[in-house]
């Protein structure tokens, strides 16, 4: 399935659980049957096998997964299978094999589903008593949990179409795309300029991008030439940068990508560099960082962060109780397979909540976001000083100006009530006031519709 799959097709469908529960059985297995017990059986070799010199050269193994110190009845390439006991030293014994031994015949007891390491030494060892691990006990948990995580990095391997992850990957460069033009208002070809690789910009002639660029470039201002004139700045203009000749890869990522950054959100921008890298490893799966960092940045840690933090605590209350009832001597101290599961089931869940917080989105810094909004602010606040100083001069100027056609017109009424001797003494009081309510509703049209 390619980046540019239709949001129909983009549905989880069986063969992608199919194929990811398959591969978690065999992976478990393996890890359960070989990887962890080769492994274990390492460790405890290399750290409690004797130390004297005699009995180190003594140690060895007598048959596969049966590591002990011999006995001189012991010569190379007899058959230990019967009668074990007179071969080996019982202060020494590590036994990794599935067989059940019997304290008569092989000098110490063991069930077939166990392990036996026993080291005693007279500087310490393990002690008089053996350590029986329990590998069904012991091992399950470690190996699901280590199964589980390569299933989920080969899926990314995988094509869309059957993996678990690859498809989710794809998905989420279609919902990261989505959530981008709902926070800018870009249309769905400017996003994919603003997300396409840079081999793929860089192939594209100046005049295909333009007025995309463009809009971004007038999306992202934040003042006019008149603000900027009344402020002292210069206003740079999309053409005094993008020349014929400009640098497509360059110019988005350092002018572009920046105007975004300052007029949206850094979250924005990381939006749009990480469905890049997401789409660069949908193209070459070995780029598998891309990809991991778009799913878990932009979907898991989103959806996810609440759910891994409280398995981390519900892991840790287990191991709390378990080592609890440990210390009540409810579970032996030669038995620590129980204890072994919950420490592992606990460092799973731990490791997994590490792993989301290392790709959890750093919220925006407070000085940043106190610097944003004085900025903001005293945008407003100069905007509402030039609107205030207007307001007041057109007051003065409205006051001014009535005052004088007021003046003008009482002159005009005295003048014609006195010219006439016949209205002189009857009218010219009325005529005056007749006149100055004529001159107050041609200075103020609303007058006469209110009264």
């Amino acid at each position: 399935m390619s980046t540019e799959a239709s949001h129909k097709t983009l549905k989880q469908g069986t063969q992608h659980y199919l194929v990811f529960l398959a591969l978690v059985g065999v992976l478990s297995y393996g890890f359960y049957q070989f990887v962890i017990p080769r492994g274990v059986q390492t460790v405890l070799i290399a750290f409690f096998k004797p130390h004297e010199k005699k009995l180190l050269d003594k140690f060895q193994e007598i048959k596969p997964g049966l590591h002990v110190v011999t006995t001189d009845a012991y010569k190379p390439g007899v058959d230990v299978s019967q009668n074990i006991k007179q071969y080996i030293k019982t202060d020494f014994i590590f036994d990794f094999t599935s067989d059940e031994r019997d304290e008569k015949a092989d000098g110490y007891q063991k069930a077939s589903g166990e392990w036996i390491v026993r080291a005693n030494t007279a500087h310490g060892g393990l002690g008089e008593a053996a350590i029986i691990l329990e590998r069904s006990i012991g091992f399950s948990v470690l190996s699901l949990a280590l199964g589980f995580t390569f299933a989920i990095f080969i899926t990314f391997f995988l094509p869309s179409n059957i993996g678990f992850m690859s498809f989710k990957v794809i998905r989420e460069i279609h919902h990261t795309k989505s959530k981008i033009r709902l926070q800018t208002g870009f249309s769905d070809e400017i996003v994919d300029l603003l997300s396409m690789p840079d081999s793929d910009l860089a192939a594209l002639e100046a005049h295909q991008v333009r007025s995309a660029f463009r809009i971004v470039w007038d999306r992202t201002s934040v003042d006019d030439e008149t603000a900027s004139a009344s402020h002292g700045r210069r206003l740079v203009r999309f053409d005094d940068v993008f020349t014929p000749d400009v640098d497509l890869v360059e110019f988005r990522k350092d002018v572009l990508f920046l105007r975004i950054k300052e007029f949206f959100s850094d979250f924005v921008l990381k939006e749009i560099t990480d469905t890049t890298a997401g789409i660069e490893w949908s193209r070459n799966r070995i780029k598998l960082g891309g990809g991991l960092r778009l799913y878990m940045a932009h979907h898991f840690t989103e959806k996810y962060a609440n759910n891994t933090t409280g398995l981390a605590y519900f892991g840790a209350a287990i191991l709390i109780v378990i080592i609890g009832v440990r210390g009540l001597k409810f579970i032996p101290a030669t038995k620590p397979s129980l204890i072994l599961a919950a420490i592992s089931l606990e460092g799973a869940l731990l490791a997994l909540l590490a792993f989301g917080l290392v790709y959890t989105e750093h919220e925006e810094r407070m000085d940043k976001m106190m610097k944003k909004m004085e900025d903001a602010n005293k945008n407003q606040l100069e905007t509402m000083k030039d609107v205030s100083l207007d307001m007041h001069k057109l007051a003065d100027a409205l006051v001014g100006e009535t005052s004088e056609i007021i003046k003008k017109k009482v002159e005009e009424a005295i003048a014609d009530a006195l010219a006439s001797d016949d209205n002189v003494k009857r009218v010219v009081s009325d005529k005056v006031a007749e006149k100055i309510i004529i001159a107050m509703r041609e200075s103020f049209p609303g007058m006469g519709s209110r009264s």
